[in-house]
């Protein structure tokens, strides 16, 4: 056998000529090409769904701020942008890089444990880490006029943005939990799929 090189197929024959007689067996079930095609789209369409309007609902804070702001001023929008700009910098962030941790540890909990409340104990652990976390950045938000006028913007962008953070508050971990329950959701969704189709 001679020894593996970068040109050297990642598939054997044997794997190919199994791939192709699946196909082929596939093909005599009497399904054509176009409707493998079709129920692959219907199922990538039913299944995205879901994923695409929490993505709308995601963003729609931040979009229908700046579309409000925006025909207020142009010192509104600047501050708005601004501060959501500084939001992204810090609590979504969190949010997202600390739900992302959710996405290796639900899914193999989910499919691997012979305890179904460790997926609880994940999703109450991540509450308690992320709310831990976020407290700083929220007191960050509360004085951060001076972090502001320290990195050199406008007097009225640092007072504005400033207030605009400090409502804000509630609003970045209402992100944050929803990241974490949107993550704790996919992962029993997606496993339990991968469980169904493997049968």
């Amino acid at each position: 056998m001679p020894t593996p090189n970068e040109q050297t197929s990642l598939l054997s024959k044997a794997t190919t000529r199994n791939h192709d007689s699946l196909s082929s067996d596939f093909d005599k079930d009497g399904l054509s090409k176009f409707q493998l095609w079709r129920t692959e789209f219907l199922l990538l369409l039913k299944n995205s769904v879901p994923v695409i309007l929490a993505y709308m609902l995601q963003n729609s804070l931040q979009t229908i701020s700046v579309l409000i702001t925006g025909r207020l001023s142009p010192e509104a929008l600047a501050t708005a942008a601004f501060s959501y700009m500084f939001a992204m910098s810090t609590a979504w962030l969190i949010g997202l890089g600390g739900s992302t941790a959710l996405d290796t540890l639900a899914s193999s909990t989910f499919t691997g444990s012979r305890n179904p409340h460790d997926l609880g104990v994940l999703l109450q652990r991540a509450f308690v880490v992320l709310t831990l976390f976020y407290i700083p950045v929220a007191i960050l938000w509360l004085f951060s006029a001076p972090v502001f006028q320290l990195l050199g913007q406008e007097e009225y962008i640092c007072r504005e943005a400033s207030r605009f953070l400090s409502a804000l508050i509630p609003g970045g971990l209402g992100y944050i939990y929803f990241e974490i329950l949107k993550k704790y959701l996919q992962a029993q969704g997606t496993s339990a799929y991968e469980g169904l189709s493997s049968r």
